[in-house]
């Protein structure tokens, strides 16, 4: 599916609205603008199975370039534009790219990936010009906007965050269907379970280079729904922007959550919620109490997905399931599920309810590779079961078949023997009044192995010290078991996350290594 059946039957509907400028796409300039770019495509010799790339801000021109990219079998990778300059070039030039598209605000880095990407031969700028760079407004304008008779349908080709390395593209294979063909993309199934369709109102407060406010995005657009797009996340902006549009779909992280909870009670309440259905989330386990409260103030409207870029498979759990399995991810063989979900050991053996092991998914409708690396392709795969994929995350299946996530198989601190999952505490820590975030590491212990210790950004005006260091330890002592507990709190202006909230591994040894060195031990 793709969203040109609505310019011809509803062209003046708004496909995407942006936030920030009060900018209106419509499906027909949608339809226009994304034929024009394809037709450029071709005249530039980029055809079915080459690669461009994409580095932007939040702008509706994405869904321009996406689309383009879809109706002409083209792979399109947008690039984390967080990325210092050497990240974002590796990806471009890893991808293959023949054209990069930037947006203007992205000059700088822009400029300073030309001369690490040698393969890319069109470097187009929209919204302003960039040295070295085509304007893509002028490129475009003269293209027809009749569309070709032949269109391939092309995919996302997107990385992986790069949090325990450098990210990998995650290819699939073209199905050689034509973009009108049914049933399209798998998420399409997996939205409808969510009641997205043509009446949809879609907030996206997310990157739009990450694969589910990118893949949500899109879809909703293939359904004839609306996209508000916000050029970055703010808490009250995105109450606001729920009452402005009437938006009956959202998209969150867990640390959306928290913002928005920390918002004083008199904001909180000034705003028309009412029109709001589904909001939901996903990326990164979500404090069972962060959940609670949200569930209270927004009532049984908080749906959680399971998922990943490789989409190898998905759960899925509604509010009212949740609530008697707090802290779980969903089931698998539900509406909106995709795969069935395998807890297994080190030896691919399946365990039993309860154990923990990493967390595979059997799924025979769809395959991945990671570009250029057959090596991290095959450690994806159980080692006997080829339809068995995994992403290295752990955790356990209860006796009804819902799946709790204990975190990252990398991740697990071993603890005189005992294997503590930092997620459990710092789901404990996030919910202290004083701590804006946090995260639970392990360091070298001469006893134990390894200890737990925790990195805190204190909330502005807190004072950081021996008194708020020690509230915060019997804090958790309370709460959890001790030998889960940090030893020692180091307070930091900031953690290392991704903007979708997922600590980097790389960046947070490094910040351990900096804070335990040489110091005292507990």
């Amino acid at each position: 599916m793709y969203p040109g059946r609505y310019a011809a039957t509803a062209p003046d509907r708004p496909a995407v609205h942006e936030t920030a400028t009060g900018r209106v796409i419509t499906y027909r300039q949608l339809e226009d603008a994304s034929v024009r770019f394809a037709h450029w495509l071709r005249e530039h010799g980029v055809g079915v199975g080459d690669h461009i790339a994409v580095l932007t801000v939040n702008d509706a021109t994405v869904y321009e370039l996406y689309w383009a990219a879809v109706r002409s079998g083209v792979y399109v990778t947008f690039v984390n534009v967080h990325l210092a300059a050497a990240e974002a070039a590796y990806i471009v030039d890893d991808c293959d790219a023949q054209v990069v598209v930037v947006s203007a605000p992205l000059a700088e880095l822009a400029e300073a990936i030309v001369g690490s990407t040698p393969k890319v031969r069109h470097r187009l700028a929209f919204g302003g010009p960039i040295a070295g760079h085509l304007s893509y407004e002028t490129e475009v304008a003269q293209c027809p906007t009749a569309p070709p008779g032949d269109q391939p349908r092309g995919s996302d080709m997107l990385y992986s965050s790069g949090t325990t390395g450098r990210p990998k593209g995650i290819k699939v294979a073209l199905s050689g269907a034509q973009v009108g063909d049914e049933p399209g993309p798998s998420i399409l199934r997996i939205v409808r379970g969510f009641g997205f369709d043509e009446n949809t109102v879609y907030l996206s407060p997310a990157p739009i280079y990450h694969s589910a406010p990118l893949r949500y995005s899109v879809s909703t657009q293939a359904l004839g729904g609306t996209v508000v797009l916000m050029d970055r996340f703010d808490a009250q902006g995105c109450l606001d922007a729920i009452e402005r549009y009437g938006v009956t779909h959202s998209q969150w992280v867990p640390t959306h959550f928290a913002r928005l909870l920390k918002l004083p009670a008199e904001v909180r309440d000034r705003y028309d919620l009412s029109t709001l259905r589904v909001a939901l989330h996903s990326a990164a386990p979500c404090p069972v109490e962060v959940k609670q409260q949200l569930i209270r103030w927004w009532g049984e409207i908080v749906y959680e997905y399971y998922s990943a870029t490789e989409s190898i498979g998905t759960t899925v759990i509604s509010p009212s399931e949740w609530l008697r399995k707090p802290g779980s991810v969903g089931a698998t063989g539900v509406p909106g599920a995709a795969g069935l979900a395998h807890i297994c050991d080190e030896n691919g053996d399946e365990l039993a309810a309860g154990e923990v092991g990493t967390v595979y998914f059997e799924r025979h409708d769809h395959s991945f590779e990671y570009h250029k690396d057959p090596v991290k392709t095959a450690a994806s795969r159980h080692p006997r079961h080829e339809a068995w994929a995994t992403t290295g995350d752990a955790g356990y299946l209860d006796e009804d078949g819902y799946l709790f996530l204990t975190g990252r198989n990398s991740f697990t601190i071993i603890s005189g023997g005992v294997n503590i999952y930092p997620q459990e505490t710092e789901a404990v820590l996030s919910l202290h009044p004083a701590v804006w975030d946090v995260a639970v590491a392990g360091v070298p212990d001469p006893d134990l192995g390894e200890r737990v210790e925790a990195f805190v950004h204190p909330v502005d005006g807190v004072e950081a010290g021996d008194a708020l260091e020690q509230e915060i330890i019997e804090y958790c002592r309370d709460r959890l078991s001790r030998f889960k507990c940090p030893r020692t709190v180091h307070f930091v202006d900031a953690l290392p996350r991704t903007p979708t909230g997922k600590i980097v591994a790389g960046a947070m040894r490094e910040m351990v290594a900096s804070h335990t060195v040489g110091e005292n031990r507990r």
